[in-house]
């Protein structure tokens, strides 16, 4: 993907003369969409990334928010790693997990839960699956041979992803103001150390193979874009990064992603108003005869690049060996360019803020897509039920966590599987709450609501689990900008998310944007993925299956309203739902909470209660997966609801909750929610359900099968 000839042009003009060999390529990758956001930049500022709680917002290598009312700071950051995952599944998803946490690294933080979320093409396709069971593994074996636990997250099917898996992964590291690291240089004359792995020539052109449309044969073509990764190199990193914060040693850091050595060490400088003078010929490396080019980068994986007071070099080195990691005295920061020399040739002489931050940003158009019509099928009861508790989107993810290790840290307190997973932090007294993921059936019915649906659903999993939301970090992913209606589906969905996380008063503080995420069967659907960062005190959460013994009520907004021009207000529309996805059909997506901030704040309140014994969010399939779902071999549901469009709409923000006293959740919810009585738990391990003048019952067995049954088929 060669420089393109106004970028060149633009560059020409800058240096005055041509680019030589290594600043052309260097050029191309630093400005490319993936490094750039050429097609994104202007539309993030729609997000409101300030608050008391944000130490560090969006421009570093991750966000620092603190837990307020004590002195422990969280790092939060996301990244995509969805192309290399389509070429190499297992290595694509790896690399990803070694990304984020290097990210962590880069601020001085402790790696403590990651949260990964996946998309993947219909999952009756074999290939589907291929994709599935190899980046599940990817993920399984980095994470768990770090000692990361894998907390919480998402899996979803849908067809748009056939030839274009998404993976998104999250990570949550812990630290203090003490030991804070950040990615700006600090001083003309500090050294450069690159530490880490050796550089070879994998992961070549990584960051322009991430800016286009992935390609029939990008399996075998692309295949030397994908770099590899090496977990047990990534534990000594982590251990190696840690003593090098607790001696001081660390000025500025910044990890080797993409565009390798050129990328962190140009951004590094950059953002300090700086330049480097850096020798080449000193990295150490793992392959013969590299050129300048491929040291540059190449995005071999397990690397940091770091400022380092000059006479702390030797200190600095000894600790790597220490940890039998290379150590690289590569050169240093300066007042001038930013400078690359090899073999007493200068390669590269550039202003560091032209090449980190001066490529132009895209002017391109933007079509709506037409509105859903309403066109409902038919369909029976039982088949409909049976049909969206058992779709593989819906459907039990055992298969998937089961694969990682979820206990490691033992912070752990509620594990995956729940709405929101729960982590003790035992150093201080708080616990926090980790909640990831997107919807795409939401989001191709309407990009807008879609995308604000997902902001509510996410801060919805934190307060069914009694948190409250202390900050996002967004990962939006979408198709070719160039296709008018593509980029305004993707540009609604970035609106509608920013709109919801202003309305919960949660600041998104960092994130990620991955377009042209298109193949041969077409562009995704937008897909803004969220992970959102919640707090509450430590102690015993309600659970998301029923106890038995207590009576079950539904709590929703008290109003609603639609999410865009093209939504619905009715919390009963269809629009997005699993049901029309299996029986075909149409409808607007359907409505919103009126006041989402209020909302939460009252689901906070009725998870707190002594009274409450479960709670249970609503989402994928609607209640007719919920209800489903709280039945256990020692508890069942006796429920009945008004019709089957309010039993498989999605719409977010409701909660299923268990109590002993219905009058107490009233009480807590007051004017922001209404409490409508949808049964009893029981304790014969059975649902009953009324809908209409229909009924259906359903044992637990028969409701395990259904939800299991996708996985049956990997196994």
């Amino acid at each position: 993907m060669p420089l393109a000839d106004a970028d060149h042009e633009r560059v020409v003009a800058e240096l005055g003369r041509e680019p030589t060999q290594a600043e052309d390529h260097l050029f191309e990758n630093l400005w490319s969409e993936h490094c750039a956001y050429r097609s994104s930049r202007m539309l993030l500022s729609a997000f409101e990334s300030e608050g008391e709680q944000v130490e560090i917002g969006p421009g570093d290598d991750a966000a620092v928010v603190r837990i307020l009312g004590t002195d422990t700071l969280l790092t939060f950051g996301i990244e995509s790693h969805n192309h290399p995952s389509f070429v190499d599944p297992y290595d694509g998803a790896a690399t990803g997990v070694g990304g984020i946490v290097r990210d962590t690294l880069s601020m001085g933080a402790f790696p403590i839960a990651l949260a990964d979320s996946l998309y993947f093409g219909g999952f009756d396709r074999e290939h589907s699956r291929y994709l599935l069971d190899g980046v599940v593994e990817g993920i399984a074996d980095y994470g768990n041979a770090i000692g990361v636990p894998t907390v919480a997250g998402s899996v979803a099917f849908h067809d748009g992803y056939e030839g274009n898996p998404l993976v998104n992964v999250a990570c949550v590291g812990k630290t203090t103001q003490e030991r804070l690291v950040t990615a700006e240089a600090q001083e003309a004359g500090n050294s450069l150390v690159l530490l880490g792995n050796a550089t070879g020539r994998d992961g070549l052109g990584g960051a322009s193979f991430a800016s286009e449309d992935l390609g029939e044969d990008a399996e075998t073509e692309d295949r030397p874009a994908v770099q590899v990764g090496d977990p047990y190199s990534e534990k000594l990193l982590i251990e190696c990064n840690e003593a090098l914060v607790d001696e001081g040693l660390l000025e500025s850091a910044r990890d080797l992603g993409a565009a390798g050595l050129g990328g962190a060490s140009s951004e590094l400088v950059a953002k300090g108003g700086f330049g480097a003078d850096i020798d080449l010929a000193t990295v150490h490396q793992r392959e013969p005869n590299m050129n300048a080019m491929e040291i540059l980068l190449a995005e071999s994986q397990e690397r940091m690049c770091y400022e380092v007071e000059p006479e702390n070099v030797e200190r600095v080195t000894e600790i790597a060996d220490r940890f039998d990691l290379g150590c690289s005295d590569i050169g240093e920061v300066t007042e001038g360019n930013y400078v690359c020399r090899f073999e007493g040739e200068t390669v590269v002489d550039t202003p560091a803020a032209f090449l980190a931050d001066g490529a132009p940003l895209n002017d391109l158009g933007r079509e709506p897509a037409p509105a859903p019509e309403t066109d409902l099928p038919d369909y029976d009861l039982t088949a409909a039920f049976e049909a969206v508790v058992a779709d593989p989107t819906a459907a039990s993810k055992e298969w998937v966590y089961r694969q990682y290790d979820h206990e490691v840290g033992l912070r752990t307190a509620t594990p995956p599987g729940d709405d929101a997973a729960i982590l003790n932090l035992h150093e201080t007294d708080a616990a926090i709450a980790l909640s990831s993921g997107a919807n795409p059936y939401w989001t191709a019915c309407d990009p807008a609501a879609g995308a604000r649906a997902v902001a509510i659903e996410n801060a919805t999993n934190l307060a069914a689990k009694g948190a409250t939301p202390l900050a996002a970090v967004d990962c939006l992913n979408g198709g070719n900008p160039e296709n008018p209606e593509t980029y305004d589906g993707f540009a609604a969905a970035v609106d509608g998310l920013a709109a919801a996380c202003a309305d919960l008063e949660t600041p998104v503080v960092g994130g990620n944007v991955s377009l042209y995420n298109d193949s041969e069967s077409g562009p995704i659907a937008p897909t803004p993925t969220l992970a959102m960062l919640g707090t509450r005190e430590p102690g015993t959460t309600p659970p998301a299956t029923a106890v038995g013994t207590g009576d079950l009520v539904l709590v929703e907004p008290a109003a609603s309203e639609a999410g865009s021009a093209n939504g619905s207000a009715d919390p009963d529309a269809l629009g997005g739902s699993l049901l029309l996805s299996q029986f075909g059909g149409s409808d607007q997506f359907p409505g919103l909470p009126a006041d989402p901030g209020a909302l939460v704040t009252a689901l906070v309140a009725v998870a707190d209660l002594e009274s409450t014994l479960a709670t249970h969010d609503v989402s994928d399939g609607g209640l007719a997966v919920s209800l489903a779902e709280l039945v256990t071999t020692t508890a069942g549901v006796d429920a009945s609801v008004d019709s089957s469009a309010a039993l498989f709409s999605e719409a977010p923000g409701r909660v299923v909750v268990e109590t002993t006293d219905v009058e107490a959740v009233r009480e807590a919810v007051g004017a922001a929610a209404t409490v409508s009585t949808l049964g009893t738990a029981t304790n014969n391990g059975e649902l009953s359900l009324t809908v209409g003048e229909e009924t259906l019952t359903a044992g637990v067995e028969h409701v395990d099968d259904l939800r299991s049954a996708w996985a049956s088929t990997i196994d």
